[in-house]
This record gives C-alpha cells, structure tokens and sequence, in this order.
C-alpha cells in the first residue's frame, strides 16, 4: 500500500514500509543503498559542493532528519533540517594506482561507516586522484530514505539537466504535538476503513512470497555468521546483446542475470566441495511512489533456482520459475511481510532471527538506470556502479544497475566468508559475457 496523503501537508511521517526498512537495519552493516559515479573529469570539493547545494531545494529527503513523536503520536515524522554540507559532502584522495579496486576500497570505509540520526541520513564523498584524470562521488543514502530506484530518482534530480526545483517555504516548522496527535487518529481510522484493501492484497502477495510451497534455502557455505566487514567485485555487459539473448529465449534481462548469478555460485561452491544442486535467492520486487522521495514498497520473491548446466539452457528454467511467480501488483508481499517484521521487531526477536534465517542463500535486486550519460557539475558521468550490502547471515548478494547502455553487476560479499571472491567474480562475468554473445 502506499502512503495515504497526510492530513496536515506539514506533516510527512515515514511510511509503514519505509519503517519496516528501519526495523531490519539489524548489522553487523548499516542497510545503506550507495552508487558510485565515475566522472570524466578531476572535480574539486568546492565545485562538488555548490553543486549539491543547489540541487537541494529539489530533494527534499536531503534536507530532513527522522524524529520520534510524542507517545500516542504516531509513526516519526520527517522533519526540516537544513544539512551542512562541510559536513555531508566530504572529499578524500584515491591511492595509487586511482585503478577501480582501489576505488572500490575507499568507497567501501565510507559506504559502511553508520550515518547519524540527528542530520539527514546521507553523505556524498568525492574521491580524487583516479586514473586518467578521473575522479569519483560516491553518494550513500539510508535504506529508510529511499530504495534503489529512489536512490536513482534522486540521482537523475543532481544531473545537471534536471528540471528546476520546487519552490517551498524552508524550513517548514515542526508540527506541535496536538497536531500530530490528530493526524495520527485519523490516519488510524483511515487504516481501519481500508482493511477490506489490505485482505484485498494477500492473494497476490501469497503468489509473490510462493504460497504454500515457500522454499527453503539450501544449507551451504553461502549461509554463514557475518562480520562487519565488506568486500565489492563489477562485472559488466553491453545491455542490448544480453536483451536479445534474453528475449530469444523467452526470459527477461533478469532473469538472464539470474542465471548467470545462481551458476556462477554453483561453480564457486563446487569448487569449495559442496555438491549443491540448487539455491533459493531472494528477488526484491519494487513498487513506488515516483520521485526521489517517493515511498518504498519492496516486496519478497524467494525463488529456487538450479545451478548446473549450460547457463543459457539455465535462463530458460528460470524464465519458466520467475513468470508464473511475477505478480500482477509488484511489492504487495510487504502486505504478509511488514507487519510480521515489525512485530518481531517489537519483541527483540528479528535481530536473531535474521541473523539465522534459513529462507534464502542470496539477493539479487535489479534496477533500470538511465538509457543515456548524464552529467554532473560540468563533467560526464561515464560510469555509475551500484553498491550493495550483505546483511543477516548471506555472504553474498549482488546488486544490479543498467546505465547508459552496459549493464553492471556489483558482487558484495563478506571476505572472510567468501575468501574465493575474484573467482567468483570471475565465474559470473564469463556467464554474462557467454549470454551477451
């Protein structure tokens, strides 16, 4: 469901599912969302900096923090906060060689360190000093701010062409206590009114979560305890190829990149000596309010998928598993999901749970990106590479992102649990190159 307009217009609380996202922020990470973007061109901080600033106006979740509501108030609120972007909007210089895994290590101290609550929840970093006269923003948002595509939509708003911003009083002041006592009742009784909705949604959220036959994720070395600690590999593709091949054989560009995942991991796990016939991965399905403060609606598709075989023989069975499963309403899971979690939440049991969760061995999530380059305070955004996270007890998820026509896929993987990660990254860019052919 997505938020219902507030009665108030001052009073912007943050959505149920944006709150279920807060809820399983359970570490040993923090649940971030983050891009790189690759700039032709050495920016300099000041530069970086007016440029952010005068793209605000036009964010509005860059420029509120969350605060907790008095009790009987409701859900926190997000209210106005002018960011100090000496603070937000940081520069670091880039190691020799400037190649793109030193790059991904620097991205990574910043993407994982923990945000405050008492400012908005992100931070911009320019990295400088890469090869060949490049240089790097790296832009991390919290989870509870925006999903992928918000984290997208938001993207799109910085690029030099974005359209001008809205014109709006800042900072709006906070509402007073017996306001947001009001909006919250009647938000209840709103709910309460929409009940038949809800039921409405359980069908097709049971056919997104599989119904009665859930999956249950195959034991493994994929399924380990977590430390706080990150590693990233790319692999990349040129996209078209790959969605000729796909449509060829009657599958998708995700379910291409699916089978290239689940049979590179099949290799890696054979080669560790584990005979694993096939793996259950979670495919975070998306709906949204449009717009870079849009809410978000991430609903659950576990899928178990074979590993062996020729991967283009692959992509064909798991077009065959993904179509029937595709709900007609993308994201009604979070209708079964949501209220499980925040109860779980509420009893301190969600952080053990996740932590030994046996529903899937990995994430895969899929986000169409811009269909041509854009441009950043003045220079050409080349490259954007998707960032992803590990969290609960999966060693490995990737995350995916199709720019300017190549498509990328971002390995992100706990190092000491995944000690063969340039194999894997390895084993799954020759799967997407052999679908690209």
């Amino acid at each position: 469901m997505t938020k219902p307009a507030a009665r108030d217009a001052a009073i912007d609380r943050v959505s149920p599912n944006d709150l279920m996202q807060r809820a399983l922020d359970v570490g040993p990470l923090p649940m971030h969302v983050g891009a790189l973007l690759v700039l032709d061109g050495d920016l300099e901080l000041p530069v970086v900096r007016a440029a952010v600033g005068a793209r605000l106006a036009a964010l509005d979740r860059l420029r509120q923090r969350l605060v907790r509501t008095p009790p009987g108030c409701g859900r926190p609120v997000w209210v106005d906060a002018a960011p100090d972007l000496s603070t937000h909007v940081q520069a670091v210089a880039c190691p020799a060689p400037g190649d793109e895994a030193a790059l991904l290590d620097v991205a990574v101290r910043h993407y994982t360190a923990p945000l405050p609550d008492d400012r908005p929840l992100w931070r911009a970093v320019l990295v400088t000093g890469l090869a060949g006269g490049r240089s790097a923003l790296l832009l991390v948002l919290h989870h509870t701010l925006t999903d992928g595509a918000g984290g997208l939509a938001l993207l799109a708003a910085l690029a030099d062409d974005a359209p001008p911003p809205p014109d709006r009083p800042f900072p709006r002041p906070t509402p007073p206590w017996w306001a947001l006592a009001r909006d919250a009742w009647t938000e209840r009784a709103r709910s309460a009114a929409g009940i038949a909705g809800t039921f409405r949604a359980l069908r097709p959220a049971t056919t997104e979560l599989g119904g009665g036959g859930r999956p249950r994720a195959t034991p493994c070395s994929l399924l380990q305890p977590l430390r706080p600690e990150l590693a990233l590999r790319m692999c990349r593709v040129p996209l078209e190829p790959l969605r000729r091949t796909a449509r060829a054989h009657g599958a998708t560009v995700n379910d291409a990149v699916l089978a290239a995942v689940v049979r590179a991991l099949g290799t890696v796990l054979e080669r560790r000596g584990e005979a694993v016939e096939s793996l259950v991965v979670s495919v975070p399905v998306t709906a949204r309010e449009a717009g870079p403060s849009g809410t978000n609606r991430v609903g659950l598709m576990p899928v178990a998928l074979p590993t062996r075989g020729d991967v283009v023989d692959l992509m064909a069975q798991v077009a065959a598993v993904t179509g029937p499963r595709k709900s007609t309403s993308r994201g009604s899971s979070t209708a079964v999901s949501r209220p499980v979690f925040r109860a779980l939440a509420a009893l301190g049991l969600l952080r053990p749970l996740v932590r030994r969760q046996t529903m899937v061995n990995t994430f895969v999530t899929n986000v169409r990106g811009p269909a041509d380059h854009l441009r950043f305070a003045g220079a050409v955004v080349a490259d954007v590479l998707p960032l992803g996270i590990v969290s609960g007890n999966v060693t490995v998820a990737c995350t995916v992102l199709s720019y300017a026509g190549t498509l990328t896929v971002a390995v992100a993987a706990a190092p000491s649990a995944c000690p063969d990660l340039d194999e894997l990254q390895h084993a799954l860019q020759a799967n997407l190159s052999t679908l690209a052919a």
